[in-house]
């Protein structure tokens, strides 16, 4: 080192020197660092982010506040600022080559900050060598002179030491991919980062070398002499800027053997964040350059290195070094494109990534997409999707290329019946199926507004979207671009029109006719609607007319989806008319009996479809005045005639939208109308009333025809609601046979008709009931009880239908629950609740006020014994018990009403057909929770009636004769006396006047404990019971009423010695005695005497011992009686006597 510094003018300060002398603390120069970076963002330290890269493009000092001192400490030694690179090249040059050797962080800053002296010096001290006219000239100034060639030959040494990238050991290469760094890093990292640091500072160091020289070219005067070779400023920058692009692309190339397709545009191309920096300096340096210099462009650069690779030529000699194993070297170049035009985005500062810093390079790309679209290869779709999708993201970054589009849509133009399915990527990657014209209209709306360029929605397009809806994408784009009328949306347009002659529209596969309809749906949205429709419409003709019905269906929805873009303002007449005859005919064949099976099942796939698309038609029609009636034809005549059930419901719901959208309308047609369709309201309506005369003169007939259906379609009634709400608000739109009154006609058809299906009817009338408008319109009488009446009928019948797993019971119970909250809030029922009818009856004094109660009571329940007979003719358990509780209901809470004149015949009826048949029906069950109800309703009317109560009376006896001997068991059992049907309708906790004439009426039933002669009445033990506990359940107080039994039971003490029978009399006889005595206050009882006496009369001389022991009974009960008694009685027997005076 001695003789190295023996030359040297200004030799460097000892290292030895103290610390006032070297006090050389300086900031950090900027140097590639992604250690601490997250989330892709540049390094705060790195060359962009410092602002080194925008003062090189500026001209401006590399460093403005350092190296300021006339010192400066560079590896380890102070060397004078301003001189030190001229008069010390070789040395610090030689030093800087042994330091690229070592591997730690401090040498490497030492290179960097030396690197970064070399960038000041030129910038602040170099300036362009002149001629030495001096013969002796300084030797410093020959020094100077000669810097340029010096500096440029040191500068061809280092790369001559670092090498490429791609020669560096694989060990050192590794550091590109550590992760989660720690706080040291190790020496193989600042290696290479050191080697990053050199090639840029090389390119950065002869890049403004050649700007201070103000264009003299510099030339390698000792290489040049060594080797006969040139070596030039110039060429050095070319040679090393070449190699580091490709030794980049090498790396870039490396990582895309490990991409999957799905992955492309989510996987970065550099293997750290350093490298993503070099490419934004390399950009930026060739841009500026190619627009100052007027050299080549950073695209030109790139595309001489990859138009060889793509094209499978050798590469030149400038740009060699590529790998040579590649996987798929156009879909690399995609690739590699695509993220470095993203890198475009960035500025000179490391921001702007919504800016195009960069320019397109679309010459280049189209090259590449005439080589995948090229029929020779023959590419795959997972290759071809892949690069659309590149193709979608450049267009995304640059302005779309009309060249572009017309190579994809030749390619499209010849494929365009293939499905381009990616196999590996399964269910997702077969794309979104369209369903209906709302969906594909859908479709073709995402495909006119592509995702933002980094968001998930793109990223993600490989594996949502095929290949062809991408190019659809690419396509809207282009075309957006330009206003209305565009050359470039002429030529495309024409490109498109031109690729479809007949020959090729009958060769449509489905597939096929479904990218063809989506295309159009594209180009439709972007460009001239109607001119588009027309031309789509024209070759959707040329189809064949025995097409599959699966491409009908899709024909149609095409088309439906084209009326959806017409609801912007154009009338759809014309393409509406098309649409109806062409389903006309199709519904045609469907109702025809001779068209197989197997085949109305294929039609119904189109006339569904139609049925969907028609009901998106109108549900987003914004006013139903774009002659959307016209999608209402005929066809609808063949085609509800001819459904099954599941296709009738299909039938039904789209009515139901196309009504219910209509009511819509109709309530925001004040609404101020768009600026687009400035239609008055008397324009609206008349499109309305046209509207509204094809819904009755298709729908309704067939409606009609459903409604006496014993097993009615669910939504027949929702249908039915709809057109009469259709007739409420246009009443005039109604057909003749239902004027005057449209309203009350069809919910006579529908509500009240007693013929109609109970599951219809609870459907129907809570539609009607719950608007306030039609209910108010409803206001009369007759209306109101009809609608009542139809309640009652369905209560009686809920039973009537039911389906084994008991859904229509379950759907019925649910409506009529609905259905009977809204009849009890009618004006008219609202005071009239079913057990307060007779109540308020009986309040009536008016005569006048009394029969019109009758009248509609009875309207209230019509024909109930018509509606009850389904019941006992298919003796349906539950409806029969239903039937028997409601009528013993209304017997017994309207009896006050049912006694009179107008209502008796009814009452006579119910009882003698449910209570008095000819042969007793074995309905015990709903007999004995029933009677009760009858017994005490009976009672009540048997009463109060003036005219017929002996008749009355008479069916009363009868029914209690029937049931008191019917339910008596035949052996003596208090469990079933107690619930005897007849006890439970006689007994009540507080004693009423209508109960106690139930209990008398009972008493008095004829043989009611009747001996014949000495023989017992049969059962006698159960009918005691009965008795007893008839005595004992009611506490009564009228003697004549108490007495009545009073013969029977000594009749049984007299003549039964069985023990049960004689305690139960005894009893018995207790509790009419001790209740006598009672209601007597303190004397003897004149009607218990006369009852006794009356006994003693009927039974002496024949039975003189038995009447005495059961004088000797009542003695022990009530001696007062007794006493009262023996004065007439003729001589007993001394013991008697004896006995009874004894009492």
């Amino acid at each position: 080192m001695a003789d190295d510094f023996s030359e040297s003018l200004t030799p460097p300060v000892s290292p030895f020197a103290t610390d006032s002398q070297n006090d050389l603390a300086c900031a950090r120069p900027p140097c590639f660092c992604c250690s601490e970076v997250k989330d892709e963002a540049l390094s705060t330290d790195g060359y962009i982010s410092r602002g080194s890269l925008k003062r090189l493009l500026l001209r401006l000092d590399p460093a403005p506040t350092e190296y300021e001192k006339d010192t400066v400490e560079i590896f380890g030694f102070p060397w004078v600022t301003e001189t030190a690179l001229v008069e010390s090249t070789k040395l610090l040059f030689v030093a800087l080559l042994t330091f690229l050797h070592y591997e730690a962080e401090d040498l490497r800053q030492q290179c960097v900050w030396f690197l970064q002296y070399i960038k000041v010096f030129l910038h602040r001290f170099l300036e362009p060598s002149v001629s030495l006219d001096a013969a002796h000239p300084h030797p410093y100034e020959e020094l100077e002179s000669q810097f340029p060639s010096a500096l440029l030959e040191e500068l061809f040494s280092i790369t001559l030491l670092t090498g490429r990238l791609k020669d560096l050991p694989a060990s050192v290469q590794s550091s590109f991919c550590i992760q989660n760094h720690g706080r040291i890093l190790p020496p193989s990292w600042h290696l290479l980062h050191l080697h990053l640091d050199v090639h840029w500072s090389v390119l950065e160091i002869l890049h403004t070398l050649g700007q201070k020289m103000r264009g003299q070219v510099v030339y390698a005067h000792q290489f040049v002499n060594l080797t006969g070779e040139n070596l030039t400023d110039t060429s050095l920058f070319e040679e090393h800027l070449r190699a580091l692009l490709c030794d980049l692309t090498g790396l870039a190339m490396g990582k895309y053997n490990k991409v999957r397709p799905t992955d492309a545009l989510s996987s970065n191309h550099y293997s750290c964040l350093c490298t993503k920096e070099l490419w934004v300096l390399l950009m930026h340096l060739l841009q500026h350059r190619s627009k100052v210099l007027r050299t080549e462009s950073f695209w030109s650069y790139m595309n001489s290195l990859l138009r060889p690779l793509v094209s499978g030529k050798p590469a030149a000699e400038n740009s060699s070094g590529l790998p040579s194993h590649c996987k798929d070297p156009v879909g690399f170049t995609w690739w590699l494109i695509t993220h470095l035009a993203m890198l475009g985005q960035y500025g000179r500062s490391g921001t702007g990534l919504n800016e195009k810093h960069l320019g397109h390079n679309w010459t280049f790309v189209e090259e590449l997409l005439r080589l995948t679209c090229s029929p020779k290869d023959g590419l795959a779709e997972e290759q071809v999707r892949m690069h659309v999708h590149c193709c979608l993201s450049l267009c995304l970054l640059w302005e779309p290329s009309t060249s572009a589009v017309s190579v994809l849509w030749d390619y499209y133009s010849r494929n365009l019946n293939g499905s381009f399915i990616v196999p590996w990527l399964g269910v997702s990657g077969l794309g979104t199926v369209c369903k209906t014209p709302l969906a594909l209209l859908e479709q073709a709306r995402s495909c006119c507004a592509p995702s933002p360029l980094c968001s998930p929605g793109h990223t993600q397009l490989y594996s949502s979207a095929n290949s062809f809806h991408i190019f659809l994408r690419v396509l809207a784009l282009c075309l957006s671009q330009d206003g209305a009328g565009g050359v470039p949306q002429r030529q495309i347009k024409g490109r498109i029109y031109s690729k479809f002659s007949s020959k090729k529209m009958q060769e449509l596969s489905e597939t096929g006719l479904l990218n063809f309809l989506l295309l159009f749906l594209v180009v439709a949205r972007q460009v001239e609607l109607e001119d588009v429709a027309n031309r789509a419409c024209d070759l959707l003709s040329l189809l064949p007319s025995n097409c599959p019905p699966s491409h009908r269906t899709l024909v149609w929805r095409g088309q439906l989806s084209l009326l959806l873009l017409f609801q912007r303002g154009l009338d759809v007449a014309a393409r509406a008319e098309w649409l109806a005859f062409s389903f006309s005919e199709t519904a045609k064949e469907f109702y025809n009996k001779t068209t197989e099976v197997s085949r109305r099942l294929a039609l119904w796939g189109p006339l569904g479809s139609y049925l969907e698309g028609v009901a998106e038609v109108f549900e987003t029609s914004p006013s139903l005045s774009l002659s959307e009636e016209k999608l209402l034809s005929e066809g609808f005549d063949w085609l509800l005639p001819a459904c099954r059930q599941s296709e009738l419901n299909s039938a039904l719901g789209f009515l139901q939208t196309v009504l219910a959208q209509r009511v819509h309308q109709r309530s925001v047609q004040s609404a101020p109308a768009p600026v687009w369709a400035p239609t008055t309201a008397n324009v609206i309506k008349e499109r309305h009333l046209v509207v509204a005369a094809a819904l009755w003169a298709h729908f309704f007939p067939f409606l009609h025809s459903l409604r006496l259906s014993q097993t009615p379609p669910a939504q027949l009634a929702d249908a039915a609601a709809g057109f009469t709400l259709l007739a409420f608000d246009l009443p005039s739109s109604a057909p003749q046979d239902l004027q005057p009154h449209p309203v009350q006609s069809i919910m006579q058809c529908f509500g009240w008709d007693d013929m109609v299906q109970p599951i219809l009817v609870t459907r129907y009338l809570p539609h009607m009931l719950q608007n306030s408008d039609l209910l108010s319109s409803l206001s009369s009488a007759s209306a109101q009880s009809l609608s009542v009446r139809s309640w009652f009928r369905c209560v009686l019948q809920q039973h009537l239908h039911k389906n084994q797993d008991g859904t229509d019971s379950r759907a019925l119970a649910e409506q009529l629950s609905e259905l009977t909250r809204l009849v009890l809030r009618l004006p008219e029922v609202d005071a009239l609740l079913q057990r307060a009818v007779g109540t308020v009856y009986s309040q009536l004094q008016l005569l006048s006020e009394r029969s019109a109660m009758v009248t509609r009571a009875l309207d209230y329940i019509g024909d109930i014994l018509k509606h009850i007979k389904p019941y006992m003719v298919s003796r349906n358990q539950e409806g029969i018990q239903l039937a028997y509780w409601i009528v013993g209901c209304v017997v017994k809470h309207w009896s006050p009403l049912l006694a009179t004149s107008k209502a008796q015949q009814l009452l006579f009826r119910l009882v003698d057909g449910l209570l008095l048949p000819h042969h007793l029906p074995q309905q015990d069950r709903a007999l004995r929770d029933s009677l009760p109800l009858f017994l005490q309703g009976l009672s009540v009317a048997s009463s109060v009636s003036q005219l017929q109560s002996s008749c009355l009376k008479q069916q009363l006896c009868s029914v209690i004769h029937r049931y008191l001997d019917h339910f008596l068991p035949a052996a003596p059992s208090m469990g079933v006396v107690a619930n005897h049907p007849v006890l439970l309708g006689a007994c009540e906790a507080a004693p009423t006047p209508q109960g106690a004439s139930l209990r008398r009426t009972i008493l008095e039933v004829e043989r009611f404990l009747q001996f014949k002669s000495r023989a017992p009445p049969p059962r006698l033990s159960s009918v005691l019971m009965f008795l007893l506990e008839l005595l004992r359940r009611n506490g009564d107080t009228d003697v004549s009423l108490l007495t009545l039994p009073l013969p029977s039971l000594l009749r049984c003490l007299m003549l039964v010695n069985e023990p049960q029978v004689r305690k139960t009399s005894t009893d018995a006889l207790q509790l009419v005695v001790e209740r006598c005595a009672a209601a007597a206050a303190g004397g003897p009882c004149m009607q218990m005497i006369s009852a006794l006496r009356s006994f003693v009369e009927e039974n002496e001389g024949v039975y003189d011992r038995q009447v005495y022991g059961v004088l000797e009974t009542v003695a022990i009960l009530d001696p007062t009686v007794v006493e009262a008694l023996i004065p007439s009685l003729q001589l007993p027997p001394p013991s008697t006597v004896f006995m009874l005076s004894r009492q």
